[in-house]
């Protein structure tokens, strides 16, 4: 259980710090941080964390001028709702 509450905790200060980059127009840092964060909601198989995060991505790389990437992380987003792999 602590390992989960740990988990938790650090998703979301990740979430904050990317938040508050973005906000700042500091885009290389969010991605780092909501990159952490898409991946801790992969571990965690959790779907619609995983769908928030990539679109988070795709904003910033939109912002960045990175349409490519951007589109890469908006087709993960929409593939997210169907069943998890296995």
């Amino acid at each position: 259980m602590n390992g989960v509450r740990t988990d938790i905790v650090s998703l979301r200060m990740s979430h904050c710090r990317a938040q508050h980059a973005a906000a700042g127009a500091q885009y290389h840092l969010a991605v780092l941080h909501y990159r952490e964060c898409l991946e801790a909601a992969e571990r965690r198989e959790d779907c619609r964390a995983v769908e928030f995060f990539a679109l988070k991505l795709a904003e910033c790389y939109d912002a960045m001028g990175l349409p490519d990437k951007a589109r890469h992380f908006r087709a993960l987003a929409c593939t997210e709702g169907g069943p998890l792999l296995g």
